[in-house]
């Protein structure tokens, strides 16, 4: 069976490490520089992952791979298409990302007035220490920034979770948006920003101030947006929203028969 190494983890976007992989699991382990690949542009949005490739970088077998690549297929970060393989979702378009706030602003500051009155105690110093560990983060490559951005996404799930409304709770999770975003804005000072506005949101929060916790994430959100459509300026617009937009006509047909 794989080990990862106790040596010296592979690099991955210039990340290095002389302690193993503080996770579990090959299949962890592998997602998570996986995700580091995907959210750094490493792995262009698109383009197809050859899982002999990532293995060898890793230097594990193929097995936790295609395991780590299934659970970002879950995530819609990747799309497996029959007989030719995983490809790297692509990117978000403006009229998406638009999209996406819209909701956001519509159902976020209403869960957080609601987390506010209703989230427990233990929720709420869970929420305190991962803000202590988000905002230490300085670097934006590789798997430091891969896990700010799942840092985030958790963030806000348990804000969603703590208001009490189920629905709410399951949108935010169903989207995995944050993961998406986050692709957006890799080399920029976003964690530094969201770090300070969740810092926020969260004092909001321990103060049981529902008004204060509904305006901090509002801002929160607005801010975010602003981020994004400032760094999809510099971001080439993607080709095909699906990569099986670039098969042959004949060969689309006989896979959607399928």
């Amino acid at each position: 069976m794989d080990e990862i190494p106790a040596t010296q983890a592979p690099t991955v976007t210039g990340y290095t490490s002389g302690r193993p992989p503080p996770v579990p699991t090959l299949v962890e382990w592998a997602h998570e520089h996986l995700l580091s690949m995907l959210v750094s542009m490493e792995i262009a949005p698109g383009t197809r992952i050859g899982i002999d490739s990532v293995a060898r970088k890793l230097g594990i077998s193929q097995t936790p791979i295609r395991e780590a690549l299934s659970r970002l297929e879950a995530e819609n970060l990747v799309i497996k298409i029959p007989n030719v393989g995983y490809h790297a979702s692509p990117q978000m378009t403006p009229a998406e990302v638009n999209d996406l706030y819209v909701l956001r602003l519509l159902i976020e500051p209403y869960a957080a007035a609601r987390a506010a009155e209703s989230m427990s105690e233990e929720v709420l110093a869970s929420l305190a220490m991962m803000e202590e560990e988000t905002a230490r983060i300085q670097s934006e490559s590789g798997v430091a920034y891969a896990r700010f951005a799942e840092a985030d996404a958790i963030l806000h799930s348990l804000v969603a979770t703590g208001s009490g409304n189920s629905l709410i709770a399951e949108t935010i999770e169903r989207l995995h948006m944050h993961l998406h975003i986050f692709r957006f804005l890799f080399n920029t000072n976003a964690p530094q920003e969201a770090a300070e506005e969740h810092a926020k949101i969260l004092q909001a929060l321990l103060a049981r101030d529902p008004v204060a916790a509904e305006a901090a994430m509002r801002t929160h959100l607005e801010r975010s947006q602003v981020r994004i459509e400032r760094a999809s300026t510099r971001i080439t617009p993607r080709v095909s929203r699906d990569p099986r937009a670039r098969m042959p006509e004949s060969r689309r047909a006989t896979k959607s028969r399928r």
